[in-house]
């Protein structure tokens, strides 16, 4: 028998990290850091945001924001297919509706 893979093409995702200026704070999300995201899924694409920002070495040099950690919000926009929000909770990501900047 003849198996042929097939490679499965990853997306590309445009990411943008809120983060509160403290940890625990309920109020005050601001843009962090923006960035593109390959994954599959949104799942995926999280994972691969967590690993990237909870390792120093794996961090872009310009990114001025503290270690993802809970309360965190993630901006998934894939333009004409719509926009999400995941809050890093601690069971892990959790679909919102959307933040208010302010």
């Amino acid at each position: 028998m003849i198996y042929e893979l097939y490679r499965v093409k990853k997306k590309t995702y445009d990411v943008t990290i809120f983060q509160t200026p403290e940890f625990r704070q309920a109020k005050g999300y601001k843009k962090v850091y923006r960035i593109e995201v390959e994954g599959n899924t949104h799942d995926e694409c999280l994972e691969n945001v967590f690993r990237q920002f909870n390792i120093v070495d794996c961090m872009p040099i310009d990114y001025e924001g503290r270690f993802m950690c809970t309360g965190d919000i993630v901006f998934i926009d894939e333009g004409r297919l719509g926009q999400s929000y995941y809050k890093l909770v601690p069971g892990g990501w959790m679909k919102i509706n959307r933040i208010h900047i302010r």
